[in-house]
């Protein structure tokens, strides 16, 4: 008899494949932000909000100021000093169930960006601010992309907007655009060139637009599950932090009454509440559909 205790092979299997799919995407996404800061974006004096725009600001403002940076504080290094109080905050004020894959994350960037930046001597790859902003801009959006895929995130003032919006009747968008507006005019005291804020702003409208392209869906969808495991799913998205209804159906062909689960849930998070509900009923019947603005907050999951 099988020690149940010990996961079979076949379990084993099942589950390092898509590990090793979210791992990849997280490497090909970090490596493109990366590229997309130490190549084109910061060489060239352009602050695209975040915490990569506080950091590059900071970079400027340290030149020559230590000798062990004598060209200014590292950009990724940095950052890491301020994505690691943000995560800490955003699992506990957010519950974030993706916090190993969004540390691996930001760190591979900062890792990344240094080692580009280093590697071009802190040259840009072109030399063109405009094509620069629309390049960098592009391949910030991929890399963003990319990750997203992977249901990480790489932490940052996307961050520090959702817990500003979290609890109160302002969008996630509003929160994040103030706090990236910021960041620019810090930008523009910093470097002290009226160019900075438009070429930033460029960068930043075509990163929004590339990731919005190639991730065409709301940032909420609404999920409606007909199955005959209805608690069992319950209970299983509770501790996922998901909230919803159940609601009562009757089937049109057989008039069979049933209960249906209706959800709101974020976009990232459909593929892994998809495979939950197969996982307890795999004959489970999903739809999703874009969602409405939803300023409620998501409730924690409830102590097990």
């Amino acid at each position: 008899m099988t020690d149940p205790a010990v996961p079979s092979a076949e379990t084993t299997t099942h589950r390092a494949g898509p590990l090793a799919k979210e791992i990849l995407l997280i490497v090909i996404g970090s490596f493109l932000e990366a590229l997309a800061y130490g190549g084109f974006i910061a060489p060239n004096d352009i602050i695209p909000g975040g915490v990569y725009g506080i950091t590059i600001a900071l970079h400027e403002l340290t030149r020559g100021v230590f000798a062990f940076a004598p060209d200014g504080l590292p950009i990724g290094t940095t950052a890491l000093f301020f994505n690691v109080p943000l995560l800490l905050l955003a699992m506990h004020r957010l519950g974030l169930k993706s916090g190993p894959k969004t540390v691996l994350t930001f760190i591979l960037i900062s890792l990344f960006t240094d080692g580009i930046t280093l590697f071009l001597n802190h040259k840009p790859i072109i030399d063109d601010m405009i094509l620069a902003s629309c390049y960098g801009g592009a391949i910030l959006g991929v890399g963003v992309y990319f990750v997203f895929r992977a249901e990480s995130t790489s932490a940052g003032t996307d961050v520090l907007g959702r817990i500003i919006a979290k609890g109160r009747n302002i969008k996630l968008g509003t929160c994040i655009i103030i706090i990236d507006s910021i960041v620019v005019v810090f930008g523009l005291l910093v470097f002290r060139d009226i160019k900075v804020p438009l070429y930033s702003w460029l960068t930043i409208f075509i990163y929004g637009r590339v990731v919005e392209f190639l991730s065409p869906e709301n940032p909420k969808k609404a999920v409606f599950i007909v199955s005959s495991q209805v608690e069992p799913i319950r209970q299983c998205l509770s501790a996922l932090g998901v909230r919803g209804s159940i609601l009562h159906g009757r089937g049109m062909y057989e008039g069979v009454e049933r209960e249906v689960l209706f959800i709101v849930a974020e976009r990232k998070t459909l593929r892994r509440i998809r495979s939950e509900v197969r996982a307890l009923d795999p004959k489970a019947f999903i739809s999703t559909m874009d969602a409405g603005e939803d300023p409620l907050p998501i409730p924690k999951a409830p102590h097990q």
